[in-house]
């Protein structure tokens, strides 16, 4: 077997179709005080203006501990988690949705409030 590559326990590599389906296994869903946002612009400086599921705009960060394993790009579906002080304004990005996730969500009715847009 390659380096990188995933294995199904039997010595076979998986198909995409099944890196795809233990991909969707588990999704983490936004607690009580979290919200689903997408991501508009990019500021600079691990810094993106994001707009949350809540009607609110954010300017959010990606916290220290998640700078080198989050890549997000404008467009992306994020779980956002609002600051305490100024939690209306500003927040913190806790985790990035694949596609696959996102087309689930939509599937599971999670996101109807985005039905509309173009983005996904």
């Amino acid at each position: 077997m390659k380096p990188g590559h995933k294995s199904n326990g039997r010595g076979k590599e998986l198909t995409a179709e099944e890196q795809a389906q233990s991909e969707i296994s588990r999704i983490k869903l936004p607690w009580k005080d979290q919200s689903f946002g997408i991501v508009d612009q990019r500021l600079g400086g691990s810094r993106m203006r994001v707009r949350c599921l809540d009607g609110k705009t954010r300017i959010c960060r990606i916290p220290g501990r998640l700078k080198r394993t989050l890549w997000v790009k404008e467009g992306n579906l994020v779980v956002i988690q609002p600051w305490e002080l100024g939690g209306d304004e500003k927040g913190d990005v806790v985790y990035k949705y694949t596609n696959a996730q996102v087309n689930y969500l939509k599937g599971k009715s999670y996101l109807k409030a985005l039905e509309g847009t173009e983005e996904f």
